[in-house]
């Protein structure tokens, strides 16, 4: 799905990440679940290109449905997968820690964790191999992501800053459609390690220049980075 030029969206508002064309290559943020590698495929066609345009793949976090095609993307295709040192280890391996769901409606849970089971969420590979990045990391792929580290929904949460398409990718930073309750609009995300943090760190990202938030449930939000943390606590 076409946003804006050169920034695409692939899944839908229950899972979504996100791809960035450039007359360089592509770069990727996130890999949703296994089952969107054929979204993707579906995607670069459309585009005129193909896997070996893409130049790198970088993660907001570690956790099952942003790591989706991530170790087939690297291991079949060579792909380079950048994710925080901090959620490193859960990259790998799936280790986290437990958390409390909060509130839930059976409705929107059930679609959540159906598109999940559809898009093969059952069949995750964890990645053998991890490039380390860190906060105020400028990436040496297509459209020169930032890393601006938000932790809290995990250690190693990062937003990616990307200039050049005038957005800030969010990961589970936030969300603005809840998988649980399936309340829209910006709030908190679940499955939160510590959600105090996570609040805290939506200050980090108000000083960047963009017009599209782009979380990894919901719809995409175009607003600017200054009015995250003031909708956020508001909510």
């Amino acid at each position: 799905m076409r946003l804006a030029p050169q920034l695409y969206r692939l899944g839908n508002d229950v899972v979504a990440c996100y791809l960035i064309d450039t007359p360089e290559g592509i770069t990727l943020i996130d890999a949703g679940l296994p089952g969107h590698w054929r979204d993707l495929q579906r995607e670069l066609r459309a585009l005129g290109k193909s896997t070996a345009d893409i130049r790198g793949l970088v993660l907001t976090h570690g956790d099952s449905d942003h790591i989706g095609f991530a170790e087939r993307l690297r291991s079949e295709h060579g792909v380079p997968v950048f994710v925080h040192a901090a959620d490193a280890h859960r990259t790998r391996t799936g280790e986290k820690p437990k958390t409390p769901a909060g509130p839930m409606r059976i409705g929107p849970a059930l679609r959540f964790f159906g598109y999940g089971l559809r898009k093969n969420g059952l069949r995750t590979r964890y990645v053998c191999e991890v490039v380390e990045i860190a906060d105020g990391d400028v990436l040496d792929l297509p459209g020169n992501p930032v890393v601006v580290g938000v932790p809290g929904h995990s250690p190693g949460s990062v937003a990616v800053h990307v200039p050049l398409v005038g957005a800030v990718f969010v990961g589970d930073a936030l969300t603005t459609r809840h998988v649980l309750t399936g309340r829209t609009g910006p709030q908190p995300a679940p499955f939160t390690d510590d959600p105090a943090e996570a609040l805290t760190s939506l200050d980090r990202i108000a000083p960047l220049a963009a017009s599209w938030i782009l979380p990894g449930h919901g719809a995409p939000w175009r607003t600017s980075p200054a009015e995250v943390s003031t909708a956020i606590r508001r909510s």
